[in-house]
């Protein structure tokens, strides 16, 4: 989760999703409440331990966070340097994962069916919007980690992508690059209040609404394909905080275009070997879930 997380355009909730952990994770985090403050003022710490299921959810945490701060470099090397292999990883990764999770769904209506395109319309809208300049302080850091994080726990749909739009993917990463705990602080606690509030809409959505939500969950990832495509014309560019020139708006073309408009090689078969290990990827991890679930 920690790895999909750093990458603009990937959910670590979809990789939850994947995994089987994802209302789970819901589960554990709104049971942050006012009856585990209550724990926590009586000092019951084994009672609040086992009220929030802590054992599962620091270790998720341990193991996001240690994703982050050791994959960070090469996940952006590879975004730098190997993006066409990157993306079509990605894009094989979430196309299984939206499969399997619709195999779920054991009754399909027109509700779910409509809930799926709306997901998908949703997401690919979304994940068109333009990056956008906003400013740097402390403040509008701590509020772009609570909308942020909102999108991490939801599949198809990235944190980093919206921290992106915000204009403030550059700065979060390059904190966590060099160390900068002051802003990871501050982003760390808009997160914690944005996932403690958002994560009960969900899992309330999901206990009584459960094929549908699933299908806008599905659809929220298939949308998001429309980002992580990996042959892109770039129409336009901006210029970083270290003065180097990103792209800001690219626009989705085909295969047998890319040399023509970028000059480079499309990398048709590393791209399918790519995209295969995505999908093998996927299944392999589907089914060591199930296969631990039954033990």
């Amino acid at each position: 989760m920690g790895a999909a997380d750093v990458v603009p355009g990937v959910s670590g909730g979809s990789i939850a999703l994947i995994a089987g952990i994802y209302e789970r994770l819901l589960d554990s985090i709104k049971s942050v409440d006012k009856t585990a403050l209550g724990l926590l003022l009586k000092f019951e710490i084994k009672n609040l331990w086992n009220h929030i299921d802590a054992s599962f959810l620091f270790t998720l945490l341990a193991g996001i966070m240690t994703s982050i701060f050791s994959l960070s470099k090469v996940i952006t090397y590879l975004m730098d340097y190997h993006p066409i292999p990157l993306w079509s990883f990605f894009c094989g990764l979430i196309i299984i994962s939206a499969i399997l999770i619709l195999k779920d769904i054991q009754r399909w209506t027109f509700g779910v069916v409509l809930a799926l395109i709306i997901g998908t319309v949703v997401a690919y809208w979304i994940t068109s919007l333009p990056p956008t300049t906003t400013p740097n302080t402390l403040w509008f850091t701590f509020v772009a980690g609570a909308i942020a994080i909102c999108a991490m726990i939801l599949p198809g749909i990235s944190g980093s992508f919206l921290l992106l739009v915000m204009g403030q993917y550059e700065r979060i990463i390059g904190a966590v690059n060099e160390k900068d705990f002051l802003i990871i602080i501050v982003f760390g606690s808009g997160c914690l209040v944005g996932i403690l509030a958002f994560s009960r809409v969900v899992s309330y959505l999901l206990k009584h609404y459960h094929a549908v939500t699933i299908g806008v969950l599905s659809g929220f990832m298939v949308g998001s394909l429309n980002k992580i495509w990996p042959w892109k014309e770039i129409l336009s560019y901006q210029i970083s905080a270290k003065g180097e020139q990103i792209p800001m708006v690219t626009k989705n073309i085909l295969p047998q275009n890319y040399l023509e408009t970028s000059g480079q090689e499309p990398l048709v078969l590393y791209a399918i070997l790519a995209f295969l290990f995505g999908i093998l990827l996927v299944l392999g991890i589907e089914r060591t879930a199930a296969y631990l679930q039954k033990r």
